[in-house]
């Protein structure tokens, strides 16, 4: 039988798959990973065919539901191991604004967002500074750390201790022990998959020079995090020079470790945009089609449960249009500090994210930085000081409590 004969049958399986009746494993299995193959090449339905099934899985699993994590931005240190031919968030020790964020930094930021209204304190840092500069060594070692991960933990710490806010954190590769030591501050972690490619890291790729970025050792980041039952983040950078067919193996991978530890509670799907002074800054940014098929597709592959997301900040002018393609979460908002990895692209503010979404059929609810099915009557994922403190700071269904009406009248 050809791919062109099998292909509506897949998707007539999959439709029935994900959106039967039957709540068993199989009933709810969707696409076969070699199923999944069929939406590269020709063969593939237009875009608007993948969208409407997409947004129909959507629909089954998520209803007209769509959330934000109200959140400060806080960026422990620029200074990092790895250069990916992308980034101008990381920085080394002569032009970053200084090395690591003190203590006092991280809780004057921390408390500025909780007077408006956050719920989640971003922690986003390079990977592993102090294995490339002598002077994060010296820095971390004059307040006696040993890693920027220990420091990290301390600051999850802090703000978990001290504040309003709870903390996810999002420092790169971890080990066992260093996961295990963030948990008790952090409700969930996060780490991008960004890509299996391995040509990516080959001569000439953006990651030939970011040995953290290699596929092996994030997957292997993420299987500890569902081996220590953590709630966990992850996603795909789209547009670095990955072909269709590897951002499908990128979503299968994902949801091997989903079905394994149930543990993925967000994938994220972001689009590339060159940035002057990189080495990629000629390159083209990732194309609306691309991103609106590739949501569409991480939709249909990754069921009805799993919570998917695309920044808003990173499409200003079309985002809308991602909520046709089966997402149910623009991710991060901050009424306070800029997005440090993409800092020309500003929030939309929360009244014009409302309206939008609104415009679309859906009702726009803050969430925290762990999503409600895992700390609503679930006892499993949560060390019994978060479950608490997320459930003081929800509403009945697990949303911020308050709802939009706790932003009224701020951007």
């Amino acid at each position: 039988t050809s791919q062109a004969s099998v292909l509506p049958d897949a998707l007539d399986g999959a439709y029935a798959a994900t959106l039967g009746a039957s709540e068993s494993l199989a009933a709810n299995r969707g696409l076969s990973d070699e199923e999944a193959y069929l939406f590269d090449g020709g063969t593939c339905p237009p875009v608007e065919e993948l969208c409407a099934l997409a947004s129909q899985i959507r629909d089954k699993g998520k209803g007209k539901i769509v959330t934000f994590s109200p959140k400060v931005f806080i960026p422990l240190t620029h200074l990092c191991r790895d250069f990916c031919g992308y980034c101008t968030f990381r920085h080394s020790p002569d032009t970053a604004p200084s090395l690591y964020m003190t203590p006092e930094e991280v809780l004057a930021v921390a408390k500025a967002g909780e007077r408006l209204g956050c719920t989640e304190a971003l922690f986003t840092l390079g990977e592993r500074p102090e294995q490339r500069y002598p002077e994060a060594r010296q820095w971390l070692s004059d307040r006696g750390y040993a890693t920027t991960l220990e420091y990290l933990t301390e600051m999850c710490r802090l703000v978990m201790g001290d504040t309003g806010l709870m903390p996810h954190a999002n420092p790169g590769t971890m080990s066992r022990r260093e996961l295990a030591a963030l948990q008790p501050y952090n409700p969930s972690m996060g780490l991008m998959l960004e890509s299996t490619s391995p040509r990516l890291y080959q001569e000439g790729g953006p990651h030939e020079f970011a040995p953290s970025k290699r596929p092996r050792v994030r997957l292997r980041t993420m299987e500890l995090a569902g081996e220590l039952g953590i709630p966990f983040t992850t996603g795909l950078l789209i547009g670095i020079g990955e072909t269709r067919r590897e951002r499908i193996d990128a979503f299968l991978e994902i949801r091997a470790l989903h079905r394994t530890y149930g543990h993925i509670q967000e994938v994220i799907v972001q689009n590339f945009r060159a940035k002057p002074a990189t080495p990629m800054e000629e390159a083209d940014d990732a194309s609306a089609d691309e991103l609106l098929w590739t949501v569409a597709v991480g939709r249909i592959l990754l069921g009805p449960d799993v919570n998917l997301q695309v920044p808003p900040n990173l499409s200003a002018s079309d985002y809308p249009a991602y909520l046709d393609a089966g997402i149910n979460d623009w991710g991060g908002v901050s009424p306070l500090t800029i997005d440090f990895v993409n800092p020309e692209a500003p929030w939309p503010a929360l009244p014009d994210l409302q309206r939008n979404t609104r415009d679309k059929g859906f009702e726009l609810k803050p969430r925290l930085p762990v999503y409600p099915e895992y700390f609503m009557g679930a006892m499993q994922w949560l060390p019994e000081p978060l479950r608490a403190k997320a459930t003081s700071l929800a509403d009945e269904d697990g949303y911020v409590k308050g709802g939009m009406e706790r932003y009224a009248g701020r951007n």
